[in-house]
């Protein structure tokens, strides 16, 4: 009786562990998350068109040790001339890595799920979008920018990752109904002279 009832417990536990093992190696793993890569750099370069042809100016904020460490080294201000325009290509990088990863590959991967605004505070400066995602909708790492008159005020450029792009206003610009996440808000104060 000794010797039927341990095989009875041994066969159960063998069965036990089998279940065990079947149910931790299931299909009904989670699948990994994508984690958001770190965006240290953001590099914003305007090149002057027509009246002011040759002239770049490059804005640039810089935070290698993240939010609460060492104030990140930002261009301030930025000057730009009045009544001028300008093509602006859009540089973010990774420089804790070495040699320095370049985010801007990603999000041109992933354009359907990023999206960069451009909102002039208290500026004549206006942004249109020159780069398009696979849906035909705005991604912002290329565009133009129009200045008109004179004046002081800020430029925030914000990345947005899986924003609306079809609310109301997102493809224009207008981040109010885009939704999402904020991967990066930089403002920069701009002198246009």
């Amino acid at each position: 009786m000794t010797m039927k009832f341990t095989r009875i417990k041994l066969y159960s536990l063998a069965v036990f562990a089998a279940l065990l093992t079947v149910t931790a190696c299931g299909s009904d793993d989670p699948e990994p998350v994508n984690q958001e890569e770190l965006i240290t750099t953001l590099r914003v370069t305007f090149t002057g068109t027509g009246p002011n042809d040759g002239e770049v100016v490059v804005a640039t904020f810089k935070d290698l040790d993240g939010t609460g460490g060492n104030p990140p080294e930002i261009t301030d201000p930025v000057f730009l001339t009045a009544n001028a325009a300008y093509d602006v290509s859009v540089v973010l990088l990774n420089e804790t890595q070495s040699p320095a990863e370049d985010i801007t590959k990603e999000v041109e991967e992933e354009a359907d799920e990023h999206q960069l605004f451009f909102i002039a505070n208290n500026i004549s400066l206006t942004y249109q979008y020159s780069d398009q995602d696979i849906n035909d909708n705005p991604i912002g790492l290329e565009g133009n920018v129009v200045v008109s008159s004179a004046g002081s005020g800020t430029l925030q450029v914000l990345l947005i990752h899986e924003p609306n792009k079809n609310a109301i206003g997102v493809s224009a610009g207008n981040p109010e109904n885009a939704g999402g996440e904020t991967d990066l808000s930089v403002t920069f104060n701009v002198v246009i002279q």
